[in-house]
């Protein structure tokens, strides 16, 4: 991956819904070449998929720690919250690391759920700042 390789994936992060046209403009190639470039950075499983950013209200990082070896059952019912965005299995102190979009009663809720289980660590997003 070159450079240009490099802007093409800034650039779509920034706003994918640009024409190639577009992105080619901005880093002098053709909206071709950038066509192919993508086309290339998807075939090598650099590009997963194209994807939005929904503004939310409130943002947690949770660490759940397991207390049982019920890891299908724990699993499960992570699953079935509907505000779970992200889901991890991690080696370290923690068993998962989960990134969320609760309101604080639905928070409560998923707390008392998987107590049954874990044990569980949750930092609340009070800032943010876009990477430069």
């Amino acid at each position: 991956m070159d450079e240009l390789d490099q802007q093409i994936l800034y650039l779509l992060n920034e706003n994918s819904k640009l024409s190639n046209k577009k992105f080619g403009e901005k880093i002098h190639l053709t909206g071709q070449a950038v066509g192919k470039r993508i086309a290339y950075l998807k075939d090598q499983d650099i590009i997963e998929n194209y994807t939005i950013t929904i503004k939310q209200d409130e943002k947690q990082f949770i660490r759940i720690f397991m207390e049982t070896n019920q890891f299908a059952t724990i699993e499960r019912v992570i699953n079935e919250f509907k505000e779970i965005d992200e889901f991890y299995k991690v080696s370290g102190h923690a068993c998962y690391l989960v990134v969320a979009y609760f309101n604080q009663p639905r928070l409560k809720v998923f707390i008392e759920k998987i107590s049954k289980w874990a044990r569980c660590s949750v930092d609340s997003v009070v800032g943010s700042r876009k990477k430069i």
